[in-house]
C-alpha cells in the first residue's frame, strides 16, 4: 500500500504525457513533420517527474481545470441542443467525452496534490 500512495501522485503527469503522444502519433499519421511542436507540450508534465515543482503542479492544474470546464460546457450545450452539430461531430464529442472527464479528473488531482503535500 506504501508504494501506491508514493507513486500515485505521478499518475495525472504520466496521463498527460500518454495523452500528449497519442495526440502526436495521431497527427503524425496525417500530417508527418508538423506534427513534432505538439511534443512541446509534453515538457512541463516530464519536468513535473524529474524535479517537481509545486507552483508549476498548481499553475498547469488551474490551467487544464480551465480548459476541461470550458470543454465541459461545450457539452452541456450540446446536450440542451443550444447548438446544433453535424453527426460526425457528436460521434466525435461521444468518444471525447471520456478524455474530458480523464482531464478534468487528473487536473483537480494535480491541484489536489500541490496543495495537499509537497512532493
Amino acid at each position: 500500500m506504501k508504494i501506491i500512495s508514493k507513486y500515485s501522485k505521478f499518475i495525472p503527469y504520466l496521463y498527460f504525457i500518454v495523452v500528449i503522444l497519442y495526440w502526436f502519433t495521431d497527427v503524425n499519421r496525417s500530417e508527418g513533420i508538423t506534427a513534432y511542436p505538439i511534443l512541446l507540450f509534453g515538457i512541463p508534465f516530464i519536468w513535473q517527474l524529474v524535479k517537481p515543482n509545486n507552483s508549476l503542479n498548481f499553475s498547469l492544474g488551474i490551467i487544464f481545470v480551465c480548459l476541461s470546464s470550458y470543454m465541459i460546457l461545450a457539452y452541456l450545450s450540446d446536450f440542451l441542443n443550444i447548438v446544433s452539430l453535424s453527426n460526425e461531430v457528436k460521434q466525435f464529442l461521444i468518444l471525447g467525452g471520456f478524455f474530458v472527464i480523464g482531464n478534468f479528473i487528473m487536473s483537480l488531482w494535480m491541484i489536489r496534490n500541490s496543495i495537499k503535500r509537497s512532493f
